[in-house]
């Protein structure tokens, strides 16, 4: 099921050529800028663009992660595990079309959002599930950009260092789920 290959360290903005080899499978430690965004979020970027809106963030070349803090306390972030994708599969056609490129998240994705990665040249990434207190230790800093009414489930900006995940779906539209 994963590669048996040494683990990729790869950076934002991620390198298209790069992205090109990475294969379903393989692990890889990410660090850099991310975007949280979950359910609530996306129907809202989609109601933007259908209404030919400006988004509150550009999203082309980003990543997203389908996830929504928890309140953070003392720390960086609170527990920001990942959730279900296929929540977003609805979605997803479209925000790939806008230019996002790369997504984080757990669970398989639906045959459309398969072929709408493979056309973008995209990446889908797991991120360990029931994980969310650990990769909270990943995250070096995190900011409110978008979406504020939405509390757990606004938009933030996350850096990242080693932060754990695996290729779910490559850019050719290998899916590590029907392997």
């Amino acid at each position: 099921m994963f590669r048996k290959t040494k683990m990729k360290k790869i950076q934002t903005p991620l390198d298209d050529r790069e992205i090109r080899k990475l294969r379903a499978g393989e692990v890889v430690l990410l660090s850099g800028t991310i975007y949280t965004a979950r359910d609530e979020a996306h129907l809202r970027f989609v109601e933007l663009i259908e209404k030919g809106k400006e988004l509150p963030v550009d999203l082309k070349g980003e990543i997203i992660y389908y996830s929504g803090p928890a309140p953070a306390g003392n720390r960086v972030i609170g527990s920001c595990g990942p959730t279900t994708s296929s929540r977003m599969d609805l979605f997803t056609p479209c925000l790939l079309k806008k230019g996002i490129k790369y997504m984080i998240g757990k669970g398989s994705r639906c045959e459309e959002v398969t072929r709408a990665i493979r056309r973008c040249s995209g990446i889908y990434f797991l991120a360990p599930g029931g994980a969310g207190a650990y990769l909270s230790l990943r995250v070096k800093n995190c900011r409110l950009v978008a979406f504020k009414e939405l509390g757990p489930e606004a938009i933030y900006k996350l850096e990242v260092e080693n932060f754990p995940l695996i290729v779910g779906i490559d850019s050719r539209g290998n899916d590590i789920y029907k392997q």
